[in-house]
């Protein structure tokens, strides 16, 4: 119950933009999953973008219509296997124009569950990178049952550099402690042993980085380690992030489907499963990615929550809420704070004039 309070209070009155087309399964999900929203969070204002009368007739036909929903008209629509400097050309997209909402002031962030190079190319042509920030990163929250990780970055950088790695630390701590209430998050490096001496040269450079710095840093951490609440960040490159994610996914996809067929081959597995029922759905619930709502783009000057492609209305809910919880909790300002505090940024009286404009 604690936690779902200081939820409310972190919300307050937020403006999120919704692109109502970008989903494997139709519009249709995410105007629910916005409608949902809305009912549970009474603070909150939610923009879907996309052709306007498409998407009225959707909401009028299924009885989401709420006075706290409103509808901007976009034109075009970013396919799923589109490349991004194709989805560029495309300006007035339901997920260019979701930006645009956001520089324009009219919403604070954004939620988008189709393509997600058309979003990070769309976020960082509108909007730009934070001061100090030279790429931004894609995390993941690892399920925990009282410390759940975050993982980053999990596809944004293919190959990156050590002053990468430490810039994703960096945000991930803070998303960590203003997000999750972590006071001191501990920080790791994925490698492939905890000793110091392990791990190739991306690994071993950044390792010298973060001791200077004022992170909590604790040292490697393993792939065995990522679930068991040893680690709040964890910090890796896109191409190995990816990959532990996809892993993941489908292991946990495994083990689901694995209990389903073994249930069903005896009376006394479909009796005992009866028994276990409660316990069963707290795991599903524990390992949902639902429960989350979708992955964080940190890095760039506004509050994006990129949702999996296959998300139902419940993901596309929670989506919305970690954006306008991101947008109450101030994630950007922490993150420049915390790279001044480690020397990556000019102290606040000799900030450029870039660095001004954003923090106003």
């Amino acid at each position: 119950m604690v936690r779902a309070r200081r939820r409310l209070r972190a919300i307050g009155e937020t403006t999120i933009a919704l692109d109502a087309m970008g989903s494997d399964h139709g519009p249709e999900v995410l105007l629910e999953g916005a409608y949902l929203a809305l009912t549970q969070y009474p603070t909150l204002k939610v923009i879907c973008t996309g052709p306007r009368t498409k998407l009225t007739h959707l909401v009028n036909q299924h009885g989401w219509n709420h006075p706290r929903l409103f509808i901007e008209n976009a034109t075009q629509v970013v396919a799923m296997d589109e490349s991004p400097s194709d989805s560029l050309r495309k300006r007035d997209s339901s997920v260019a124009v979701a930006a645009r909402l956001v520089v324009e002031g009219r919403a604070q962030g954004m939620v988008s569950a189709g393509n997600t190079g058309a979003t990070m190319a769309t976020t960082l042509l509108m909007w730009r990178t934070l001061p100090g920030i030279s790429r931004p990163a894609i995390s993941a929250i690892l399920p925990h049952p009282e410390r759940p990780c975050v993982l980053l970055d999990v596809g944004a950088n293919v190959d990156c550099k050590p002053k990468h790695l430490l810039h994703f630390a960096i945000m991930g701590a803070v998303y960590s402690r203003y997000m999750f209430y972590r006071r001191h998050p501990r920080v790791a490096l994925l490698s492939i042993g905890e000793e110091e001496s392990k791990g190739n040269a991306l690994v071993l450079e950044t390792r010298e980085l973060l001791k200077e710095t004022n992170l909590n840093f604790v040292g490697n951490a393993e792939g065995r380690d990522l679930v068991k609440g040893k680690f709040d960040v964890v910090v890796c490159d896109g191409f190995v992030g990816n990959v532990v994610l996809k892993f993941g996914e489908a292991v946990v996809e495994f083990i689901i489907e694995s209990i389903k067929q073994e249930v069903q081959k005896s009376l006394v597995s479909q009796l005992g499963a009866v028994a276990m029922m409660p316990a069963l759905r707290n795991f599903k619930r524990q390992v949902d990615y639902a429960e989350f709502g979708g992955a964080p783009l940190l890095g760039v000057r506004g509050n994006c929550i990129i949702a999996h492609g296959s998300s139902h209305a419940k993901a596309i809910k929670n989506a919305i809420r970690v954006a306008a919880e991101m947008v109450g909790a101030h994630v950007n300002d922490h993150i420049i704070d915390a790279l001044r505090d480690n020397q990556l940024l000019k102290p606040r009286g000799e900030a450029s004039k870039q660095e001004v404009s954003v923090l106003k």
